[in-house]
């Protein structure tokens, strides 16, 4: 597997400025002769989906949902890093490209990283041109807040909606292109396979969702841009939707899957109910701006919140670390509460969850003013809890969330395999071992609007030119089609007597105790043992009723499960290699006295990626060496 990173040489500073430069260009007239196939539209799939149609690109643009504007982009409320230093508190393109690395515990690639620090100014000039309402500060300048891993204000934000509302900005380019016939939208539509001709992504096999017909696209690239998939944990803060299917079918054809274990656990989700649930809800991490964490100091005491004075009050992540505070990033913070709930310390039922307590706040800005900033989250809690947020400290506790894994790129955000481009939370690229957060919205906005539209251009222009158009006629076409059917076959004529979700939820429950916040070598063997045969049984006693020429949600389920089966055991497999605490990824074996993550930089310094051999056979990991040049290799501290 060839992985060369094409960094470009010279100083950090100058890389991306001098790539850009170096990079071939397409005539304007020649860009209309080549394809594009978008899988997704969310903030990375819609934003790049527009740009290189209004570049003159022809654009086929692909989506699951019934509309772009149901992508999971939706869900991510708190807001968007850029470094404006509009607050005048120090921070600079290079402050936030250390904080990034920093943050992502040295597991992340340096010249990604920079080049995304320096480009997230643009992305904010660029969403307020598309009418995005950010919040504003009184003389009509954009407020800024802080968020985990820093301590400098350089998250814009649109109250707890700042997904949504970036969301419709990119909607807004994104129809005017479909308008304009540059992109053509086929929404309820899943991607099943990528088409490989002569070593070349050029195309793929997609299911119509309602009607159940399965049909091939050719093109000159594909993008995948498909998020994450956290979902595998079957309790996660991700849409039920979320999936690892394209991504995982990608690899199957040859695409590297570099550090599937970096998972993020969010601090700040309303805690587990029940077996009942079918999804966590997520508290926007801005919350920690104004609220402050804790647990009463005894483990006995099961006294109303407002009962319990502040002297009995455990404000541990203040107390742990001073210099972040309740913004310690979210690995760490995660990590600390389920720390003081394994001592006997959570609240509320069956003591699995913390408080995230108001009060100050609500006393020093009043009600209305705490409204301003977060009053959605607020009524969004109240509505699930029925408990006021106001009156009351939310409780909270940690969740899957978002992946840091995905497939492998270089610096033009394409795979191993030449013409699959991946771009935001699907690729692997920017975030290391943790993201800190209101960097997910940053990440898909820069690959979409400002990275994916020079590198695909380069691209095309050193199209080898035996790379001659092909129709879906081609044999690969159709040997790929005949796969991707025979797969829905087998699905539907297992007929056995139990349903898709209750292998998700085993699943879920094997993922999450054994390679979830915290792991260890027991564990991951555990897994390792445990999936595989519930992947046999899953192929022996799933049922799905229907058929696969109509609407059928068990079927759609039912695929999506199967390669989580797959890719789980792929998961446990990368953390069990990793034989070291870093960010996300705490080995329980590798911690300090206080339960701080140590890392393993002689041995360990690299992403792992891994090539598929076969379904019978084990996979191969290849190395990625991380060069740590201008930000020099550390003992990550938030004292």
């Amino acid at each position: 597997m060839n992985l060369d990173a094409k960094i470009p040489s010279g100083p950090i500073a100058d890389k991306w400025d001098n790539h850009r430069f170096d990079m071939k260009l397409v005539n304007p007239a020649n860009k209309r002769k080549f394809k594009v196939l978008m899988v997704g539209s969310g903030l990375a799939g819609g934003s790049a989906a527009s740009t290189l149609a209004e570049l003159g690109y022809d654009v086929e643009c692909f989506c699951f949902q019934d509309s772009p504007r149901r992508a999971h982009s939706i869900a991510a409320q708190g807001g968007i890093n850029a470094a404006k230093n509009y607050q005048n508190d120090g921070d600079s393109v290079h402050r936030l490209f250390y904080d990034t690395v920093k943050g992502g515990d040295f597991r992340s690639r340096e010249a990604n990283v920079y080049r995304l620090a320096q480009v997230s100014a643009n992305i904010i000039d660029q969403c307020v041109a598309q009418g995005v309402p950010f919040a504003r500060e009184y003389g009509g300048q954009l407020a800024n807040r802080s968020f985990g891993g820093a301590q400098v204000s350089r998250t814009f934000y649109a109250r707890g909606q700042t997904g949504q509302q970036l969301l419709l900005g990119c909607y807004a380019g994104l129809n005017r292109q479909i308008a304009a016939g540059k992109v053509r939208m086929h929404p309820r539509t899943e991607l099943l396979d990528i088409v490989i001709v002569d070593g070349t992504a050029r195309g793929i096999v997609t299911r119509d969702l309602v009607t159940g017909k399965i049909q091939s696209w050719a093109g000159d690239t594909v993008v995948l841009a498909t998020g994450g998939y956290s979902t595998v944990f079957y309790l996660s803060t991700n849409a039920m939707g979320c999936n690892v299917t394209a991504t995982w079918r990608a690899h199957k054809r040859g695409a590297g899957f570099a550090n599937p274990c970096f998972t993020q656990i969010h601090p700040t989700c309303i805690p587990v109910s029940g077996d009942h649930q079918s999804k966590l809800t997520l508290m926007s991490e801005s919350l920690r701006n104004d609220g402050r964490v804790w647990v009463p100091k005894r483990a006995d005491d099961d006294r109303q919140p407002g009962e319990i004075p502040d002297a009995e009050r455990d404000y541990y992540l203040e107390r742990k670390y001073p210099s972040f505070g309740n913004l310690a990033p979210r690995d760490i913070a995660s990590r600390s509460a389920k720390e003081v709930c394994d001592e006997g310390r959570g609240v509320g039922p069956g003591k699995r969850g913390v408080y995230l307590d108001f009060r100050d706040s609500v006393e020093r800005v009043g009600k209305q003013g705490v409204s301003e900033r977060y009053g959605n989250l607020f009524d969004m809690y109240e509505r699930i809890t029925d408990e006021n947020p106001y009156e009351r400290p939310m409780r909270i506790y940690p969740a899957p969330h978002y992946t840091m894994g995905g497939l492998w790129v270089d610096y033009n955000l394409m795979s191993n395999v030449p013409g699959l481009h991946v771009i935001g939370e699907a690729n692997f690229s920017d975030h290391g071992a943790n993201r800190l957060g209101a960097s997910a919205l940053m990440q898909g906005l820069a690959d979409g609007y400002f990275v994916l539209p020079y590198t695909i251009g380069h691209y095309f222009a050193t199209y080898s030119p035996d790379k001659q158009p092909i129709t879906t006629d081609h044999p690969e076409f159709k040997r790929a089609e005949a796969e991707v059917n025979a797969r829905i076959e087998r699905l539907l004529n297992v007929q056995g007597s139990k349903t898709v979700d209750s292998f998700h939820k085993r699943l879920g429950r094997i993922m999450w105790e054994g390679c979830g916040m915290g792991r260890n070598a027991q564990g991951l063997t555990a897994a390792l043992e445990q999936i595989p045969a519930l992947r046999e049984e899953f192929w022996s006693g799933v049922r799905i009723p229907g058929s696969g020429s109509e609407f059928n949600i068990e079927l759609e389920k039912a695929g999506r499960v199967a390669d989580f089966l797959e890719f789980g055991e792929l998961m446990c497999r990368d953390a069990l290699a990793r034989d070291e605490s870093c960010g996300g990824h705490f080995r329980e074996e590798h911690q300090t006295a206080d339960g701080e993550a140590v890392r393993n930089d002689e041995e360990y310094c690299h992403a792992s990626v891994w090539e598929h051999k076969g379904d019978d056979q084990e996979p191969v990991m290849h190395r990625e060496a991380l060069d740590f040049e201008n930000v020099a290799l550390a003992t990550r501290s938030y004292k």
